[in-house]
């Protein structure tokens, strides 16, 4: 889905979002919630995050938080990972996105309720610093999620490509695809049909605690994290 006909679906003609090269930004009105208004920002055309990308986006969040106390955020979530380019490196891209995630938490510290959506593609540090920072992350259904390529994780685990092909077919945690990402809790819900109801009932959701672990385990795709989890913090 584009992002005009995401948006369309989301407020209708009722917002200001627009796109200045792969960055969407603006607000959005909210029918039957006293006129709600929230702050959106995100990525569009499969997004690789740069320096530049990254402080847009931070610059929109920043903004939110100093100038309108306690508005919602939406994050849109369409991106391919951080900008592979020697300048990027250079510049110490590790950084630029780390601030990002770091405004995103700034914004939940501050009372600010942060949902994100991932409506095309989600890989990488991309998704990291934006969607799974948010307090609840979700997607539509045709949406392609993975964090790490499997050519790409056996170089970094020294295990045969083979053997996690092999291991994917089983473990969510191994394979891509968005249904695994809801196996494991990094996505909370997948959004389908009404998405304008999505995102109302996660606006409505007070819970801000962070449940990943919890539904990775109700859920099956991860077993041992909140188990784990709770013996560290009992120790």
């Amino acid at each position: 889905m584009n992002w005009q006909t995401l948006v369309q679906s989301l407020f209708g003609d009722a917002h200001t979002i627009e796109r200045k090269g792969d960055v969407l930004s603006g607000t959005a009105q909210l029918p039957g919630q006293q006129g709600q208004i929230l702050a959106v920002v995100g990525t569009t055309d499969h997004a690789p995050i740069g320096v530049e990308t990254a402080l847009a986006q931070a610059k929109v969040i920043l903004d939110t938080v100093q100038k309108h106390p306690g508005r919602a955020i939406l994050l849109l979530v369409d991106t391919q990972g951080q900008r592979l380019r020697h300048r990027d490196e250079l510049l110490c891209i590790n950084r630029y996105m780390a601030h990002m995630g770091c405004c995103v938490d700034l914004a939940r510290r501050s009372g600010h309720r942060v949902i994100a959506l991932v409506y095309d593609q989600a890989l990488s540090g991309g998704f990291i610093t934006s969607g799974l920072m948010a307090d609840t992350c979700h997607a539509l259904p045709e949406a392609e999620i993975r964090v790490m390529r499997l050519p790409a994780m056996s170089r970094v685990t020294k295990i045969s490509e083979d053997v996690l092909e092999a291991l994917s077919l089983s473990n969510p945690v191994f394979a891509p695809g968005v249904e695994n990402y809801v196996a494991m809790g990094g996505i909370a819900s997948l959004w389908r049909g009404d998405l304008q109801s999505g995102l109302l009932a996660a606006l409505a959701d007070g819970n801000i605690t962070d449940q990943r672990a919890v539904l990775g385990a109700e859920r099956g795709g991860r077993k041992l994290s909140n188990a784990v989890t709770q013996r560290v913090l009992a120790a």
